[in-house]
């Protein structure tokens, strides 16, 4: 099943660099470090904005995005895809371990992958650090990707671009807003490191996702 909606509303958020501030015992106590002023974001340190609520992910709700959901039918999510236009952006996250991120690791198994399937694949240094631009052969011709990784904590997000925006960053627009306005509820429950966080429909999206497509029993003869 695909779950199409266009979201409408919400705000750019600054795209500033994040900053670290080291403070020593007594700062510490005496201050509360300050939220950055982009995501994507622990669900701990979020602005408030209208999103769009798929358990571990919330979407913000830019203007002109579709959000295409691909869930079976129970509602649980497989696969996200942001389309602009002729761009899109497949969304991932995934848990990580407390002390350390993994998308180096990550990245460098993604490209070992395609160059075993014949793919070009290099690292490019963009605005959230180290991403992997490749070149894949499909039915349709020689189409770009564009891998970026986000590790945050206890988790990390990965965002795939297609389109104009896999080799020309500005062309993102509107993905990347909603790539920087992503929130993250990783949970406090123990999980395997690299497993898929739980996606699911909202209640009323999966109600409406069941009545459009009612399960074999359920249809009328």
């Amino acid at each position: 099943m695909i779950f199409s909606r266009k979201r409408a509303g919400g705000a750019r958020h600054a795209r500033d660099e994040r900053t670290t501030e080291v403070l020593d015992s007594y700062d510490a106590e005496e201050s509360t470090p300050a939220a950055p002023s982009r995501g994507p974001y622990d669900v701990s340190e979020a602005p408030d904005m209208p999103r769009l609520d798929l358990g571990s992910l919330q979407i913000p709700a830019v203007p002109e995005v579709e959000v295409r959901v691909q869930a079976d039918p129970q509602g649980v999510i497989q696969q996200v895809v942001l389309v602009h236009g002729e761009n899109a952006l497949q969304l991932g996250v995934f848990a990580a371990p407390r002390s350390e991120g993994i998308w180096d690791e990550v990245r460098e198994e993604i490209r070992q992958s395609l160059i075993n399937d014949g793919a070009a694949a290099r690292d490019v240094e963009g605005e959230y650090g180290t991403e992997l631009h490749a070149r894949v052969r499909t039915p349709d011709g020689p189409t770009d990707l564009r891998f970026v990784g986000i590790d945050g904590p206890r988790w990390m997000v990965r965002g795939v671009y297609q389109g104009a925006a896999a080799t020309d960053p500005t062309a993102a627009g509107p993905l990347a807003i909603c790539l920087d306005g992503l929130v993250v509820d990783r949970g406090h429950e123990a999980k395997p490191v690299r497993e898929p966080l739980p996606l699911r429909l909202p209640r009323e999206m999966a109600e409406q996702a069941t009545q459009e497509n009612p399960a074999p029993g359920q249809r009328e003869a």
